[in-house]
């Protein structure tokens, strides 16, 4: 029960994370000084570097070739193209769009589980999904009114981000046995590491362009979050969920992002509260619970 409670508080964590995430990405693709090229690759220098020096300081087991090639491939699926495709597609797309696409997260992690890890579509964790999935649109649509007309998606941007929720939810849910073999910081570091390769000729001449000069403290501030929070900190808190709790239960933890967005909005003034939002926190809630209960395919 402890080691379930640290998944959970450790996903929770992380998915409030991406839910600020999410504003900050919208911000500084909108101030365009720093192009998402650029941003992805600072992203990804970044964390490879500070989990190599991690590290150092970190007992590690030794990891063979295969695992290696597969952390590889993890790094590929689960950080390169999830990011890169959002960093994108947040440019071409709003943020309600970005937050109902991203809610088919769960259902995509749900079925690779099923497919790679023969983690069974139980009854009950389609109506957690569903519950779940319910909660998180009603709050989306209930708080159009106030942002809905602000912003509007191109074929482009709604491509860009349901293959970021596509791909996330692969990693999700192909993934965990890897997770649960090696501890963060060795996972972490090969990850980062093929991934800071990839994003060299993606990234590098973007990074070189950017005139620093005209990056406001606010943008600096953003940036520094993005980096340090949803990148370091966040992808140090994922494995540690994943590591305990099934696919489908981690990635449930994708609707605490609409919830992190109405929250700040309320918050600033510029959404109220309702007895629609409520049932919608509360629907949210409940499906996560609902699919926490479901059976896996052994006993944990």
């Amino acid at each position: 029960m402890n080691q379930k409670l640290t998944g959970h508080l450790a996903c929770a964590a992380a998915y409030t994370i991406f839910g600020l995430n999410i504003v900050f990405c919208k911000d500084i693709a909108n101030a365009v000084t720093v192009s998402p090229e650029a941003l992805f690759g600072i992203r990804m220098f970044v964390a490879a570097a500070a989990f190599w020096i991690m590290s150092l300081f970190v007992k590690e087991r030794k990891v063979p070739a295969k695992d290696v090639f597969l952390m590889a491939l993890a790094g590929i699926v689960g950080l390169v193209l999830p990011q890169y495709t959002f960093l994108k597609g947040i440019t071409m797309a709003s943020t309600i769009d970005c937050s109902i696409l991203g809610s088919l997260t769960p259902l995509w992690a749900m079925i690779f589980a099923a497919i790679f890890l023969g983690e069974p579509i139980s009854g009950k964790k389609v109506l957690g999904v569903a519950t779940s999935l319910a909660g998180a649109l009603l709050l989306i649509f209930s708080s159009l009114h106030f942002k809905g007309g602000l912003q509007t998606s191109t074929p482009g941007g709604i491509a860009l981000i349901l293959a970021n929720c596509f791909t996330f939810g692969a990693y999700l849910g192909i993934f965990r046995p890897l997770t649960q073999r090696y501890g963060v910081v060795t996972l972490m570091k090969w990850m980062f590491l093929f991934s800071a390769v990839v994003a060299v000729p993606l990234s590098l001449k973007p990074i070189l362009n950017v005139d620093y000069a005209a990056v406001s403290p606010k943008l600096w501030m953003e940036i520094g979050y993005v980096v340090v929070f949803a990148t370091l900190v966040a992808y140090f808190l994922i494995p540690a969920g994943q590591r305990r709790l099934r696919p489908t239960v981690v990635s449930m933890y994708t609707y605490l992002q609409p919830i992190i967005a109405v929250v700040v909005s309320i918050i600033a003034g510029m959404d109220t509260l309702s007895w629609k939002k409520v049932l919608a926190i509360v629907l949210v809630f409940a499906g996560v619970w609902i699919v926490n209960k479901s059976r896996a395919a052994h006993a944990e």
